[in-house]
């Protein structure tokens, strides 16, 4: 686990809390906004997995020491007034208590970037990946492991190869969306997010 800061050069407030952002370190979805106090901080990293404090019950909790549903922590960072940490996890199930992934519900308003689009269906193969509902294309996959997964890789390959031969635009875009789906089940299974190789491509450009 990184740990980015000393825990003493933290802000912690009147109330002897930190605002904690959590977020899901493969898709960078923002999970949830929590307080941890120094004890709750100190356990955090002790451990591995999130501690924070509730203000409604004013006392510790372990997140998913009930439902299971832990958080691995990977980084821990503070922003730059030292008044904030962010939190970024490999959650093992649903971050809100209502079973979805986010506590965050994402809306859509008119026509989304493209890069919305494919973080929302990355978080959403994050969410199969976990959960592995009964009846899931995607569940089937993950459960055939990285075997099956890399066949249907090559197979749309082929098939976007196939469609760019022939006239017109329809089968082409349908393969392409086929092939960005498969490659995203791929990253997640290799534990790449997109975003590492959104970056790659950041790095040429600059080039």
């Amino acid at each position: 686990m990184l740990v980015a800061f000393a825990p003493e050069e933290l802000k912690f407030g009147a109330d002897g809390l930190i605002p904690a952002i959590v977020q899901d370190w493969h898709t960078k979805r923002v999970l949830t906004l929590a307080y941890m106090n120094r004890e709750s901080l100190t356990r955090t990293i002790e451990s591995g997995e999130t501690w924070f404090f509730s203000r409604s019950r004013q006392e510790l909790w372990h997140k998913g020491a009930t439902s299971g549903h832990t958080q691995k922590v990977v980084a821990l960072t503070a922003d730059c007034d030292k008044d904030a940490v962010l939190v970024q996890v490999v959650p093992n199930g649903p971050a809100c208590h209502l079973g979805s992934v986010s506590c965050f519900r994402e809306h859509e308003a008119g026509e989304q970037r493209p890069a919305s689009i494919l973080s929302q269906l990355e978080a959403l193969i994050a969410e199969r990946h976990l959960e592995r509902p009964e009846g899931s294309y995607t569940t089937y996959l993950f459960d055939k492991g990285i075997d099956k997964i890399l066949k249907k890789v090559g197979e749309e390959t082929a098939e976007v190869i196939i469609a760019a031969k022939n006239e017109g635009h329809a089968e082409l875009r349908y393969e392409v969306a086929d092939l960005l789906y498969h490659l995203l089940v791929l990253l997640r299974e290799k534990e790449l997010p997109l975003s590492a190789v959104l970056e790659e491509l950041r790095g040429r450009h600059a080039k």
